[in-house]
């Protein structure tokens, strides 16, 4: 017996924004979609909320099914509920925007649900209110990333001082002085030096680094701040 009997019900939907870096820049994760209102059109990916899921769970499972991953950064962004946002039928989305390696990701996955990587700079128009979405998004993305190590869930577990400084202005869409980026990025001591080499860039190599976890609340607890 349920006590809200006399109210009305609603579809509940999870949308996920997903972005993704690599060396062309910063990326989303989209799909033609493959049903109607809006068949063949560009979507971000989504899914109803099934009656034993929280919302959380909801966009864990909507993500793993498109990239095969499980525990990656990901965050709820806001809800969405103009009333006649979806031509479907009454639907209110949980919009979440997550981080992953591209690399990460499984191809095949992705490839099975007919979705592409699409530089940011060239996303098209998407169905219903998702690009409204994918705006928001960015901007959380952007004000997080420059007080929180959060984008480096965009990298490989190692990477170069050049590959990290291309994913900050990836995300912000402006260049940074290197000497200076370098200056502030080695002096928060956020960053562990490798003794292996990348070697594809040149034949000298550069050296790889990782993020150090530990470090970063030993910054935060003597009363510094991450600051790019």
């Amino acid at each position: 017996m349920t006590h809200y009997s006399g109210y009305d019900r609603f579809n509940i939907a999870v949308d996920c924004i997903i972005f993704g870096f690599d060396n062309e820049g910063l990326k989303l994760l989209l799909l033609k979609r493959s049903f109607e209102p809006a068949k063949g059109k560009w979507s971000l990916m989504g899914g109803f909320l099934k009656e034993e899921e929280s919302l959380d769970d909801a966009a864990a499972r909507v993500l793993e099914n498109l990239t095969g991953l499980q525990n990656v950064y990901m965050e709820q962004l806001a809800a969405f509920g103009d009333v006649g946002r979806d031509p479907g039928d009454r639907v209110i989305s949980a919009a979440y925007f997550a981080l992953i390696n591209i690399d990460d990701s499984d191809r095949a996955l992705v490839e099975k649900h007919n979705a592409h990587w699409v530089l940011f700079k060239e996303v098209p128009d998407l169905i219903f209110d998702h690009n409204a979405m994918v705006i928001r998004a960015l901007k959380r993305l952007r004000r997080k990333a420059a007080t929180e190590p959060i984008g480096f869930n965009l990298l490989p577990e190692k990477f170069t001082l050049t590959q990290l400084q291309r994913m900050y202005e990836a995300v912000f869409q402006h260049e940074l002085d290197k000497r200076n980026f370098r200056k502030k990025i080695l002096q928060m001591n956020v960053l562990e030096k490798l003794e292996e080499k990348d070697k594809e860039s040149s034949k000298r190599g550069a050296y790889l680094y990782c993020f150090n976890e530990q470090k970063y609340h030993d910054l935060i607890s003597e009363g510094s701040t991450f600051g790019i």
